[in-house]
């Protein structure tokens, strides 16, 4: 049966780099306090036009890093025949960003299907583009994680644990069928509702006449709430599971993985999954320092990077993992 192998990959992010120091502008903050708390120590946000839009939009970011992975697939576009886009931050309430990298990129009406699950996005999205090629749906899938997280946080002191968090950017597989021994291996996914409250953004609202009201501006509900200790302590939990499960599940052993490529949320995050997995600094990747929390688009522009530096050589054992809003988690083992 044919399985889903990754062939390209691909990345862009905003040219506007912004440190630390920046953001003591708009807060009381400092780069030691987000260095410790974070392992944060700048970002990338859009540019804002003059018209007080951005000069890019999320699509257009998600196509150049889709044009990189098509380039380093070394197939035609016109071979995809299935969009998989995954964000928070859809340019519009609708449709879907999908679509528009459908237009944006002139694809033969590829069909083009958004998911929401934040920054579990990209592993739920392979799974799903695994499934499809399984099922013989598709045969050449492209996968999109892309975030404009600037323009919707709160850059106050009331605001700034979660405002210097986040950063903007896209990243990019191509994934086609395969009957080699490569490719996806093994997924599991996991959500669990009853937390949903903890990490939100609620509006808009289509439970709420219009969308919006004054009142709920007044109460800052359009800037996303984190339950930062609650959440920490449960994706630290979440991702060790997950990374576990997958490996059982592909009948492999920890020692056999190469790289570990987490969701960048959190350096501490990272470094505690690694030090409870028994993995050494070189087996799990992490670029958040440059990056912030990227959410959907971490993974992939993290895999890309992790591919342009050599971390992973064909044969290798890779596993994607990644805890957020929802409460949803999952995991992704791949044969390199």
């Amino acid at each position: 049966m044919s399985h889903a192998a990754v062939i390209g990959t691909g990345f862009n992010v905003p040219s506007r780099t912004i440190t630390n120091q920046d953001l003591t502008q708009w807060m009381d903050t400092s780069d030691e306090w987000i260095t410790e708390r974070s392992g944060i120590r700048e970002r990338r946000w859009v540019e804002i036009g003059d018209d007080g839009k951005t000069i890019e939009t999320g699509a257009e970011m998600g196509a150049a890093a889709a044009r990189m992975a098509i380039a380093e697939a070394g197939i035609d576009k016109d071979d995809i025949d299935l969009i998989i886009y995954a964000t928070l931050s859809s340019d519009v309430f609708f449709p879907g960003n999908g679509v528009f990298i459908e237009d944006l990129l002139e694809l033969n009406t590829a069909g083009a299907m958004d998911i929401r699950n934040q920054c579990t996005g990209f592993v739920y999205a392979l799974a799903a583009a695994d499934g499809f090629i399984r099922a013989g749906t598709a045969k050449t899938v492209l996968i999109v994680g892309q975030e404009i997280q600037s323009t919707g946080l709160n850059l106050s002191n009331e605001g700034r644990d979660l405002a210097v968090l986040f950063g903007d950017g896209a990243g990019a597989v191509i994934v086609q069928a395969t009957d080699e021994d490569r490719g996806v291996i093994a997924s599991v996914l996991h959500s669990q509702g009853r937390f949903a409250g903890e990490l939100i953004g609620e509006v808009p609202m289509s439970t709420v006449k219009g969308r919006i009201t004054q009142d709920l501006l007044d109460q800052g509900r359009q800037f996303p709430f984190m339950n930062g200790s609650m959440v920490f302590k449960h994706a630290t939990r979440r991702f060790c599971e997950a990374i576990k499960e997958v490996i059982e599940k592909g009948g492999v052993d920890i020692d056999d993985v190469n790289l570990v490529i987490p969701h960048q949320a959190n350096q501490r995050i990272t470094d505690a999954v690694g030090a409870r997995m028994g993995l050494s600094k070189e087996r799990v990747y992490s670029n958040i320092a440059k990056y912030g929390n990227t959410t959907a688009a971490s993974i992939p522009i993290a895999l890309a990077e992790a591919v342009r530096e050599g971390r992973l050589q064909r044969g290798d054992l890779l596993v994607t993992v990644a805890f957020g809003s929802g409460f949803t988690w999952g995991a992704n083992l791949v044969r390199w």
